[in-house]
């Protein structure tokens, strides 16, 4: 794994979860994060690598060399990579663990009801196609 360029791993059949990588694509001005899908083999691979079933993921994960970063902490992890003003969200690192993870999973096990689920697939834009790992 590049520690350079985190890997964001994230479903590409859930609403929320696809517009948060377009979210992802459209402000990381320096290119700092690489997205997989769970659906994908490079996106699989890692779940299953760090013991997340990729048929029933219940959280996304940012790869950073041999660590995986899960629930609350990895969204935090995304949004100090994004850079200013986004870094700022992560005053809710105050917020303990314990209060934070619960409410990240209420949202990941209610994903589909509370947004959506894609028929297909996300695809990104031809220009983003080389910041998406297969």
């Amino acid at each position: 794994m590049d520690e350079a360029h985190p890997i964001i791993v994230f479903d590409a059949e859930c609403v929320l979860c696809s517009l948060n990588a377009r979210f992802v694509l459209r402000h990381d001005r320096h290119g700092h994060f690489r997205l997989a899908s769970m659906q994908g083999a490079v996106g699989a691979a890692l779940y299953r690598r760090f013991g997340i079933d990729p048929a029933d993921p219940e959280t996304l994960i940012v790869v950073t060399g041999d660590e995986a970063l899960r629930d609350s902490t990895a969204i935090l992890a995304i949004w100090s990579g994004l850079g200013w003003p986004w870094r700022a969200l992560t005053i809710l690192r105050l917020a303990p663990r314990a209060l934070r993870d619960p409410l990240y999973r209420l949202v990941a096990r209610n994903r589909y009801r509370l947004f959506g689920k894609r028929r297909t697939c996300w695809v990104p834009r031809p220009d983003q196609a080389s910041r998406v790992l297969p």
